[in-house]
């Protein structure tokens, strides 16, 4: 998907787990997560910096490709009129004064104090310690409240039936989906799939807590971006060069 805004306008309204399954009834089985050796704890705060100086337009193709590869969406049947799955998109930002163009690619920021886990119903929107976002598809009802909440468009609701899932990224019919910042992945040391895809050219991807850590080190050094930084909400992807 690919969207041209003004850079202003943009930044100021742009509104470990291992998968195994469970019969609990004749013909019913529900999806499960085995527990990680390594417990999530607050102690460590993934987060994202994307570097827009150094990104190409084939590298922002490249993040999409790879999380579409990675996690299975984006090969649906899509009925007219349907909102498609995106869990990342391309945008254009445009600078009115300069005419500068900036390309990002644009993902669940995985925010502190996230909107759409405050407004879910269910509990299915939620933030785990280690400051992933989620949502939690045996909850999640459908109401799409948390894709209204959200000021980055970055949920999207599955209309479609869904065949060939990857095993370690269940998703279902009838609820929201997002960037999951490849938990799955996370959890065994691993960078998510789009940052793996790129890592040379302009995204980092490390522990924002961890002092020693490149992330942390390079955002000390050089001014960063956070979208939409006036709604408070400590997002953990950041941006430079915008």
């Amino acid at each position: 998907m690919n969207k041209e805004l003004n850079r202003r306008d943009f930044l100021k309204n742009t509104t470990a787990v291992t998968a195994g399954v469970a019969t609990i009834a004749s013909g019913i089985t529900l999806t499960t997560f085995a527990a990680n050796d390594n417990p999530v704890t607050n102690e460590k705060r993934w987060g994202m910096l994307v570097d827009t100086n150094k990104l190409t337009e084939s590298n922002i193709n490249d993040m999409v490709n790879a999380c579409q590869e990675e996690n299975g969406w984006g090969s649906e049947i899509h009925s007219t009129g349907h909102q498609k799955p995106s869990w990342i998109k391309k945008i254009k930002v445009k600078d009115k004064v300069t005419g500068k163009i900036d390309m990002l690619p644009m993902m669940c920021q995985h925010c502190e104090h996230p909107p759409c886990v405050d407004v879910c119903p269910t509990n299915a929107s939620m933030k785990r310690e280690d400051g992933i976002v989620l949502v939690d598809k045996h909850l999640c009802i459908g109401c799409r409240y948390c894709m209204m909440a959200c000021p980055y468009d970055a949920r999207s609701f599955v209309h479609e039936d869904l065949s060939n899932q990857k095993e370690h990224m269940p998703r279902g019919k009838g609820t929201v989906e997002s960037c999951t910042m490849c938990v799955h992945r996370v959890d065994k040391g691993e960078m998510p799939a789009c940052a793996e895809a790129v890592s040379s050219n302009g995204v980092i991807f490390g522990d924002l807590y961890d002092a020693n850590s490149k992330i942390n080190q390079t955002l000390r050094k050089i001014q960063s971006t956070q979208i939409r930084a006036d709604l408070n909400l400590n997002t953990g992807v950041r941006y430079s060069g915008i």
